[in-house]
């Protein structure tokens, strides 16, 4: 069923037309109905499978059905990251073009001023991170009292971050009668807990329920001892000097010296994480997604959920510690109907972490062999390793010009 068969308003079905949007995904197939009846949704679905449009285009199309007499917030969606913030409000944007409905985000990391001048302003559809949200609502900033629809997403992810007892907190100034949305990439016992408290009688969609892995994908995994590993990444950068790779590391420190690696090589890389100003992290991101660079070194908090378009290879320099956040990782590459590649450099002491990431996927993941003769030449002929040897083969000259001054000396006292 193409888009133009759902019973949307003109300009949203000319902003889809604009976009290319001809035929909606299986999420979004699942979703819109049920979302436009009013129902509420809990929906389980593998990143990169469109669920922001699955529930951005029936709110908006609910909302331009239904304008009040005054701006109000009328539609709060709840998002763990910053990033992600920024980028829902685009796709709300987008696809609300000239229909009247107003988006606007708000985050911390950056000064409030402006945000409140935007929210007294007047707003339909508020996307919002926990923290600086509250604030906002306890200063008396953002009023929650006409809220028709709350839509969390990433909502494995807000758990993990600990969020749970501020989402808890928000229903309290939310109306009872409302429509709840709940979208996540994986669901475990906590998370069903969770949405089953704040949902009435949902309409549950899950989407590949027994391969939360994007079938775009195609998954491999390289046996590379901890330390070797920077050898490894700087050979598939230049094997691939045209493609677009996010690297995946375990901790800010981490992402900072794999870096300074990779530049040491005359790469050029940039960081993302939490420990980054705001205004470097956006500005990092708009250079990685149009392409001026090309190798970004990020850690699972900075990048859940981020769309970046044409990323051909994911690389888990470091495995995850949970194994869903393989499949949030992974899911930054072969996005709707592209094909991608992910690429683990497992050590000797991530074994572990493998076995967990396959028991989890319900599959195995295809091994790289790497002959001895091959994984020592990636490491000799790296630029890292030449740039040691010239030092070495100055040292030597130096030390052989010494040697020479010594017998020439001796010559001369004989």
């Amino acid at each position: 069923m193409k888009f133009e068969k759902y019973p949307f308003t003109s300009q949203i079905q000319s902003n889809l037309a604009e976009l290319g949007w001809m035929r909606p995904t299986d999420i979004q197939f699942k979703s819109i109905p049920h979302i436009l009846k009013g129902e509420d949704v809990l929906a389980i679905a593998q990143t990169g499978t469109g669920k922001t449009a699955a529930f951005a285009i029936p709110v908006l199309q609910r909302l331009q059905q239904s304008k009040p007499k005054f701006k109000s917030i009328r539609c709060i969606v709840m998002v763990p990251t910053r990033e992600l913030a920024l980028q829902i409000s685009n796709v709300f944007n987008q696809l609300g073009r000239d229909t009247g409905i107003k988006t606007f985000c708000v985050f911390g990391g950056v000064e409030q001023d402006q945000q409140i001048a935007q929210l007294q302003s007047g707003l339909d559809i508020l996307i919002a991170t926990p923290g600086r949200m509250f604030d906002l609502v306890n200063q008396g900033f953002i009023k929650l009292d006409n809220i028709e629809t709350l839509v969390l997403d990433e909502a494995d992810h807000m758990l993990d971050l600990g969020f749970i007892r501020d989402i808890r907190d928000l229903i309290r100034f939310l109306p009872r009668k409302r429509q709840t949305l709940f979208f996540s990439a994986t669901i475990n016992a906590e998370i069903k807990k969770l949405a089953y408290s704040l949902v009435d009688n949902p309409i549950r969609i899950q989407i590949s329920p027994k391969n939360p892995v994007s079938k775009n994908v195609d998954h491999s995994v390289a046996y590379v001892e901890m330390d070797d590993k920077r050898y490894f990444l700087e050979r598939l950068v230049n094997e691939h000097p045209e493609s677009k790779i996010l690297v995946f590391v375990r901790t800010k420190v981490r992402a900072e010296r794999v870096c300074s690696a990779m530049k040491r090589v005359d790469i050029d890389a940039e960081t993302l994480h939490g420990d980054k100003e705001q205004k470097e992290r956006l500005y990092t991101l708009k250079k990685f997604k149009e392409g001026s660079i090309k190798l970004l070194i990020a850690t699972d908090v900075s990048a859940r959920g981020i769309d970046i378009p044409d990323v051909e290879f994911v690389v888990n320099y470091d495995l995850p510690e949970q194994a869903e956040n393989y499949v949030h990782r992974v899911g930054r590459t072969g996005r709707g109907n592209k094909r991608g590649s992910a690429i683990s450099f497992c050590s000797s002491e991530e074994m572990v972490l493998l076995e967990d990431i396959e028991t989890y996927t319900g599959s195995e993941v295809n091994i790289l062999k790497i002959e001895k003769t091959d994984y020592q030449q990636t490491i000799d002929f790296s630029g890292e390793v030449l740039s040691d040897w010239k030092t070495l083969m100055k040292n030597a000259e130096i030390d052989l010009k010494v040697a020479e001054d010594k017998k020439a000396k001796k010559r001369k006292k004989k």
